[in-house]
């Protein structure tokens, strides 16, 4: 009955099989128990993992790419090296347009000049009139230009002229003209010579171009009016004399005059070490006699001094209408006389850049205003000037 009872119970009841998995081993196990470990639904430690995988992948990228950039930079100055290599079958071949880069940046338009030119013969006068120029090359960032033109004859240089600044324009209409005395057996070895700069206030001037004339080619029987196109410019004589740097600064209310001469740069070499002694005067003349006059110290053996010496001087109102600035730098010496070395005037009777920055003074009271100026021969100066000497009265016998 026992053993009934017993195969009916097997019979009847199912049978109950309990399935458990086996416990994770290795790798898997370890990562599965820092999973467990963190207090974040699974969900998003899966987000993190994935973001930070993106991220690392963002960083290799951007590693790859400045390594291609710096191979490329090092093969560019692999180039440029090369091209320091003369007569190279390498250099032709890896940089053959070399040259014919280097002959368009010279012979890049730089605009046209219209010009006159007419000689007297009875007077032995030559006059050269600048009409205008067009299509300027821009000098500026703002794509124009702050043009004016330099008229000078080669066969004595120390004689210059200069129009008028005409800002901001490529297209300005000057209609100056200029004379020069001009011997006929001097014509055939002169050139007549106008260049044109861009005015900068702060700054050595830019040379845009010149038109070069030689007066040999020419036929000086008739008047000659023609257009040209500009060419590359040499170096313009004023620059072997040197450049200074001076503010003006007029006050109308306590009628003061303030300049300040600040430095000079590349002055002519007047000792025998290569050097000078440089040293300033600062003159006024009122209608055309001198006036006072006024001295910086002297800086030894050097061609680019620095002063920053303030001048005052008492000019009224009535009286800076017909007043001189004149700038002179000289050389001092101990032994012999000191010599001048360049000059340069400003006023109202001044033209060009000197005329400029005199007439933005007077524009802009109680404005200290510098600039650089292009030093002139003395003898220039002193001729256009044509200051009357002091006339010593005699005195009253006793």
């Amino acid at each position: 009955m026992a053993k009934i009872s017993a195969k009916s119970a097997n019979t009847t009841s199912p049978t109950v099989v309990a399935t458990t998995y086996a416990p994770a081993s290795g790798i898997w196990a370890w990562i599965e128990n820092i999973l467990n470990k963190i207090p974040l639904p699974r969900w998003a430690i899966y987000t993190l993992f994935a973001v930070a995988l993106f991220l690392i992948l963002l960083i290799i990228i951007c590693c790859c790419c400045c390594c291609c950039k710096r191979k490329k930079k090092n093969k560019d100055k692999e180039k440029i090296k090369l091209a320091s290599v003369k007569n190279s079958v390498t250099t032709s071949l890896v940089q053959p347009d070399i040259e014919k880069l280097k002959k368009s940046q010279e012979n890049d338009y730089r605009g046209r000049l219209q010009y006159s030119v007419e000689y007297n013969f009875p007077k032995e006068e030559i006059t050269v009139a600048v009409k205008q120029a067009a299509a300027l090359k821009a000098m500026d960032l703002g794509g124009t230009s702050d043009p004016y033109v330099v008229v000078y004859l080669t066969n004595d240089t120390r004689k210059k002229h200069e129009t008028k600044v005409y800002r901001k324009t490529l297209n300005p209409s000057f209609n100056e003209t200029f004379s020069f005395k001009l011997p006929q057996s001097d014509i055939a070895e002169t050139d007549a010579v106008m260049q044109v700069f861009d005015f900068n206030r702060f700054s050595k001037h830019d040379v845009i171009g010149e038109v070069r004339l030689p007066l040999r080619d020419m036929d000086l029987n008739h008047v000659i009016e023609e257009w040209k196109e500009l060419g590359a410019a040499g170096k313009s004589e004023y620059e072997k004399l040197g450049e200074i740097c001076f503010s003006l600064k007029y006050i109308p209310v306590t009628s003061k005059l303030v300049v300040v001469i600040l430095e000079a740069r590349k002055l002519k070499r007047m000792d025998n070490d290569g050097f000078s002694d440089p040293y300033v005067k600062v003159q006024l003349a009122l209608n055309k006699k001198k006036w006072k006059r006024k001295k910086t110290g002297v800086k030894k053996n050097t061609l680019n001094p620095y002063f920053n010496e303030e001048f005052t001087f008492d000019v009224s109102l009535e009286q800076i209408q017909n007043v001189d600035l004149i700038i002179s730098v000289w050389d001092h010496d101990k032994v012999n006389k000191n010599e001048q070395i360049g000059k340069i005037f400003l006023g109202c009777r001044a033209s060009g850049n000197a005329l400029r920055h005199w007439s933005d003074m007077l524009a802009h009271p109680r404005r200290p205003l510098a600039q650089w100026h292009s030093l002139q021969p003395a003898e220039e100066v002193d001729k256009v000037l044509a200051l009357k000497s002091h006339i010593k009265l005699p005195l009253p016998r006793r």
